[in-house]
């Protein structure tokens, strides 16, 4: 009868054993995998300045990030050179799924107006930069900062900079806005449909 509790204890040891070791490397790749996204986002912090939190869109942060340094082109739509409306256009369909406008201007009529200091991750900042027409735009970060094809590339500037707060014109929030464009052009082709059938 020993011998048998002894083989039946040795049994459920075998199988006790077995399960943590299952179940350990799951919780250690978990742990790892929180690690290296608190890393990732650490050190995108410090590049952009901005502080990020558990609900920042780390796919908005790495699209920057792989971005910075692109050379300015005017009219230009590729790493080889690019200008800001193309810059938030990329962004946009990459980071967002969304089709917008090429011009700056026709990308602030797409948009619902944000004050300065109500600006989120994502929105977009509008420049009347020597001119009274909108001549620029960039995709707020953060922390006043945003990413843009500047004239000294895709870079990440400051709202505070004596420049940019000089030639700030509006923010804008394109989600909402959007949103109901998509609709609206949704509705109209199913009742063109219709109208056709």
């Amino acid at each position: 009868m020993k011998k048998i509790t002894i083989v039946i204890a040795l049994f459920f040891s075998v199988l006790a054993a077995q399960a943590q070791t299952n179940t350990s490397p799951k919780t250690s790749d978990d742990k790892n995998t929180d690690d290296q996204e608190s890393l990732a986002k650490d050190y995108l912090s410090q590049i952009m300045g901005v502080a990020m939190s558990a609900t920042s869109n780390m796919k908005l942060f790495h699209f920057v990030y792989d971005w910075i340094g692109t050379p300015y082109r005017f009219g230009g739509s590729s790493r080889k050179g690019i200008d800001c409306s193309a810059f938030t256009k990329e962004l946009y369909s990459d980071v967002f799924n969304m089709d917008i406008q090429r011009n700056s201007r026709d990308i602030f009529s797409m948009v619902s107006p944000v004050k300065r200091d109500e600006l989120k991750e994502g929105d977009l900042v509008f420049f009347k930069i020597h001119s009274r027409r909108i001549s620029h735009v960039g995709i707020y970060l953060g922390n006043n900062r945003f990413a843009h094809a500047s004239s000294r590339g895709v870079a990440i500037s400051s709202l505070d900079d004596a420049y940019y707060s000089r030639y700030f014109y509006r923010g804008g929030r394109m989600l909402e806005s959007f949103k109901a464009e998509l609709q609206k052009q949704s509705t109209d082709k199913s009742s063109a449909s219709t109208d056709n059938n």
